[in-house]
This record gives C-alpha cells, structure tokens and sequence, in this order.
C-alpha cells in the first residue's frame, strides 16, 4: 500500500483551482476558502452558493469549459467535474506542472486526499481510510464528534490562556507540567461543558490556589 505523508498546509494566499460548479465543488471550495486560500473556479455553470461568493469577491469565476492555461501557478488543483475525460486531462496537466491534484471520487488521480474532519476550535481530528471506504470514514467522524463535543474548544482556548499565565507565574518547570497536565483532565473537561461561563475564573482561581500553595 502507498503510504500518504499526513500533514496540516497553511494555504493561505495560495492559488487554488477547483474545476467544476456543483455540490462537491461548492464543498471542496467551502473548505479551501476556510483555509484562505486564493480561488479559482472553472465552471460554466455553477451553484447559486458559488455565484454568491464569486459576487462578493471570495473566488475567481471564470465561466467556460476547462482550459490547460487554467493550473498555471496554482498550488492545489482539484477536479469537480462530471466529465471523467476532462478530469482526467486535468490530473494529466497538473502531474505535468507538478502541483498537488485531487480527482474527486477517483483516489488513483490523486497525489492528495482531503480526510474526513471534526473542528473543535484549535483542535482537529482528522480521519483517512486512503479512499477504501469513505463510509467508514464517515462513520469514525460520527463517533468522533460525539466523544469530542463544543467544550473541547473552550478547553483549549483557555488552555492556551492559561499556559501563557502559568509560564510567567510558576518558575519550576515539573510544577508547570503538573499544573498543565491536571487543566486537560476530566474534572475541567466536565466544567467546560457543564459550566462554560464560569470555565475560565474558576481555572485563574485554581492556579493562583496551586502558586500560594507553594509558598
């Protein structure tokens, strides 16, 4: 089996190419304008949510079939079409130009996938079953956003808050880790869920608790 090297891009000011208007081009785009990035849509025809976000400046329309010249300088290129020659025209072009191409529902004309997600704020969980079953990507994802609920994005968000304060507070570096290990346990989880608006006075009002302690 291939192995696919997981990571997290930054795309943002990158051109993107989508070609394709439909309902699986409107998600493709809907992600990478989620990431920042710079798209380009080829479509004659697209959904009413594409012409919207072409009509406030979010992408680039360019309403006609496919052209070669279209993949020019683009970082990603994915094929949305339901056309499986011109998909396959433009995973030959953009193997050509070397960029990262996604044939959509076509894993051997891809040299990336898109996984199945679950945003929490900061935290992502990202699922792959190198395009075997994405029913079974599906399923992992339904699990995942059960076991991993909102509170997990406040969680983090005070989390990261929180470390800042305790690095300028507590100078022991093992007190530190304790301290940061004991913020992600159950107990504040509950609270975070339970008690969200209270979450972030009741974490200041244990740190300062622990750094007396230690006096």
């Amino acid at each position: 089996m291939k192995y696919v090297y997981p990571m997290m891009a930054d795309l943002t000011s990158h051109r993107c190419l989508v070609v394709g208007g439909g309902a699986v081009a409107e998600r493709k785009i809907g992600s990478l304008l989620a990431g920042n990035a710079d798209v380009i849509v080829v479509s004659p025809q697209v959904t009413d949510k594409i012409k919207s976000w072409a009509q406030m400046g979010k992408i680039i329309w360019i309403p006609r079939l496919y052209q070669e010249k279209d993949g020019e300088n683009c970082l990603i290129v994915i094929a949305a079409t339901n056309d499986p020659d011109v998909n396959k025209q433009i995973y030959h072009d953009a193997r050509r130009r070397k960029q990262f191409i996604n044939v959509v529902d076509q894993p051997a004309l891809c040299n990336f996938i898109v996984p199945s997600t679950v945003r929490r704020g900061k935290l992502t969980l990202a699922i792959s079953t190198h395009g075997a079953s994405p029913s079974l990507a599906k399923q992992i994802r339904k699990e995942l956003e059960e076991r991993y609920s909102e509170e997990y994005a406040l969680l983090l968000e005070l989390v990261h808050e929180m470390r800042v304060h305790i690095q300028k507070r507590v100078p022991d570096q093992e007190k530190r880790r304790k301290m940061m290990k004991e913020l992600i346990s159950p107990k504040w989880i509950n609270i975070c869920r339970l008690h969200p608006n209270q979450a972030k006075e009741w974490m200041l009002q244990w740190i300062e608790q622990e750094i007396q302690s230690q006096c």
